[in-house]
Formats: structure tokens, C-alpha cells, sequence
């Protein structure tokens, strides 16, 4: 009897250009499930773009700030524990090694914004922070068989979601996700090449 195959079996059949188009069209996935259920959340659009706040202040304090000390953290972790133990399958040395960094750049901004405004603007402002910090843990699942990084994204959801909680402001949000993603993908890209 044959194993299953495991994500990481199915990613290596993927080639480079195959992997990054999967990447773009699960966010692009990601905003066509925004808008569906944000029609029926929320009574008018407007409602929406309110929460798009343009808050210097609290976008440097609790997303800039925030982001840069969780990719230190990150990278410090990354020094101190076995590689193993961050190893998801090969999919971030995969993903970031074979684009450029204006690239890495534009990756980590779709990301950012697509699952900030499904996870944070519309989940978290119509079902709560629990609901949206939990599914969004999951839906990392590539993550729930190494220990490691499953704590890492499931702090890091919890901790997205209560930077939305107390500011209310998905720039926050989206701007903590972006410079951790653009940060970490930058470092994968200059020590893995």
C-alpha cells in the first residue's frame, strides 16, 4: 500500500513558475471569498473602506514597529534552532529564491492585502478576533505538522489580530503582515540563492 503523498511530495512536482502562479491565485482566491461574503456583511461598501485608516502614527507604532521586531525575532530563532525545524517543505526558498526582490516585494504586498482583508476586515470585524486569528492559523496548513513554525504563525495571527483589535485599522494590519513577509523574503532570498 502506497502513502499518501504530502504537500511538500505534491509542491516538488511544481515547477518554480507553476508554484508562484498557485501563490498568486489563492490570494486572488482569497479576495473573490472577500467580496462574496463581505456583500452579505456588510450593509454598504462604504462600511468597508472605512476601515482603511491612513493613521501615520498608528501604522509605524503597532504595524511597522511590531513587524520589524517579529522578523528580528525570526531571524534570531532561524540562527538558534535547527534548520528542520523552519523547514516547510521547501516552498519559501522555493517561492522567494526564484523571483526578484521588486518581485518579493510585490509578492509580499498582494499577500499582505489579500489575506488582511479577508482574515481582518471582513471575518474579524463581522465574526471577532477568535474566529479570524483561528482560521487564519489554519489556513497556513503546511505549517500544522512542524511544531515550530505552527507556533510561530498561530502568535503571529493572534498577534495581527489584536493590533487590528485595539487600532481597528486594516493599514495597521496590512502594514505589520507586509513588512514581516517582505522582510523574511528578502532574508530567504539573499541567504539561499
Amino acid at each position: 500500500m502506497s502513502r499518501k503523498p504530502t504537500q511538500a511530495d505534491l509542491v516538488k512536482q511544481l515547477s518554480d513558475k507553476e508554484l508562484l502562479w498557485n501563490v498568486y491565485l489563492s490570494q486572488g482566491l482569497f479576495l473573490v471569498i472577500a467580496y462574496i461574503v463581505g456583500l452579505f456583511l456588510f450593509n454598504e461598501w462604504g462600511d468597508f473602506w472605512t476601515l482603511f485608516q491612513f493613521n501615520t502614527h498608528e501604522i509605524f507604532w503597532f504595524g511597522l514597529v511590531p513587524g520589524v521586531m517579529i522578523v528580528l525575532v525570526d531571524i534570531i530563532m532561524l540562527q538558534l534552532l535547527p534548520g528542520r525545524l523552519y523547514d516547510d517543505g521547501g516552498i519559501n526558498r522555493r517561492l522567494f529564491t526564484s523571483i526578484s526582490i521588486p518581485h518579493v516585494a510585490l509578492l509580499t504586498l498582494v499577500v499582505a492585502l489579500s489575506e488582511e482583508v479577508l482574515f481582518r476586515g471582513v471575518i474579524q470585524t463581522n465574526f471577532g478576533f477568535w474566529v479570524a486569528s483561528i482560521l487564519f492559523a489554519l489556513v497556513h496548513v503546511r505549517y500544522l505538522r512542524k511544531w515550530v513554525l505552527l507556533l510561530s504563525v498561530v502568535l503571529l495571527s493572534f498577534g495581527i489580530g489584536y493590533m487590528y483589535h485595539i487600532t481597528n485599522n486594516l493599514m495597521v494590519t496590512i502594514t505589520a503582515h507586509y513588512t514581516i513577509d517582505l522582510l523574511l523574503g528578502v532574508y530567504y532570498w539573499k541567504k539561499m540563492r
